[in-house]
């Protein structure tokens, strides 16, 4: 079973996080973020390029998003930057400014 570890408030992380697991954000990271799972909290940042199975956005995110199952971007949620993924779901409320790519079984050429 893949672990679990988290970002703590007034914590900041600085570089690239990869490998089996989730990662829980209340605090800064900025790199890159290579996980099975990603959740940003209300209080969270995230300034990297992500690559995830899923992502939950609550907090800030800029970069890219990318996941290979599903995204969503909550209410509360600021998000600056392109978000692919098959399933991407943003709340009413949030604040995106980007694209969503949803590829399911398209040609590249699209």
């Amino acid at each position: 079973m893949a672990s679990t570890a988290s970002v703590g408030p007034g914590l900041e992380i600085k570089g690239e996080l990869r490998g089996a697991g989730a990662l829980v954000v209340e605090g800064r990271v900025e790199g890159r973020i290579e996980l099975d799972a990603l959740t940003i909290e209300a209080d969270g940042q995230v300034d990297a390029d992500v690559d995830v199975r899923t992502a939950v956005i609550s907090g800030q995110a800029s970069g890219s998003v990318a996941a290979s199952e599903s995204v969503t971007v909550k209410a509360s949620a600021t998000v600056i930057g392109d978000v692919r993924a098959p399933s991407v779901v943003v709340e009413e409320g949030a604040v995106f400014r980007g694209r969503v790519l949803m590829d399911v079984g398209l040609p590249e050429d699209l």
